[in-house]
């Protein structure tokens, strides 16, 4: 009899040890995931192959663009967030590809393609003490704006490799739902 319950509780204490494992142990994903470095508005992240500096997010209910020649006016049911950042190559000549905004709640959005036609825009080049200026343009739902996080690596599956996480930081929201300061229109001709 006693034997039979040792063994039980051998078992028991075995089930709940291999439960702890299953349930604490990384996932593949975050194992062979992107490291990030991390950062907030204005300041320089630095990642393994390059550098990132957000300088500032403009909104906007409209999009004004030049498109071969022709003014275009693009809409959104939601709104238009507009980031200028910095881009430079730490060592060796890359290409920065892929940009999301992750709002509060987890949604991420990625750089918007209708704007593909413009210059500015990702993908970039950039070498090694020639730092390039860039526009990263979203379009999402202003519940989205605050607390957001800016998402910046070299290819869409960073795995084992940098990605720069900026933290946007609180945008108030205005009577009309939108952040405060949104623009009607921006005029996306105008210089970095």
């Amino acid at each position: 009899m006693m034997r039979k319950s040792a063994n039980i509780a051998l078992l028991l204490v075995a089930m709940v040890f291999c439960y702890g494992l299953q349930t604490s142990k990384p996932r593949y994903g975050d194992l062979i995931g992107p490291i990030p470095a991390h950062g907030k508005l204005g300041d320089t992240v630095v990642g393994r192959a390059f550098e990132v500096h957000a300088e500032k997010v403009e909104f906007a209910r409209k999009l004004k663009v030049d498109q071969f020649g022709q003014q275009k006016v693009l809409t959104t049911g939601g709104v238009w967030a507009v980031v200028t950042v910095e881009f430079a190559a730490r060592s060796e000549s890359t290409t920065i590809g892929v940009a999301s905004w992750r709002g509060p709640t987890g949604l991420a959005y990625d750089q918007t393609e209708r704007l593909s036609f413009m210059n500015g825009l990702l993908p970039v080049a950039i070498d090694p003490g020639l730092p390039r200026k860039a526009r990263l343009i979203f379009e999402m739902r202003p519940d989205q704006v605050s607390d957001a996080t800016l998402l910046v690596s070299e290819k869409l599956m960073a795995a084992l490799d940098s990605q720069a996480e900026i933290a946007l930081g609180p945008v108030a929201v205005a009577p009309d739902g939108l952040p405060p300061g949104t623009v009607d229109m921006l005029d996306m001709a105008q210089p970095l």
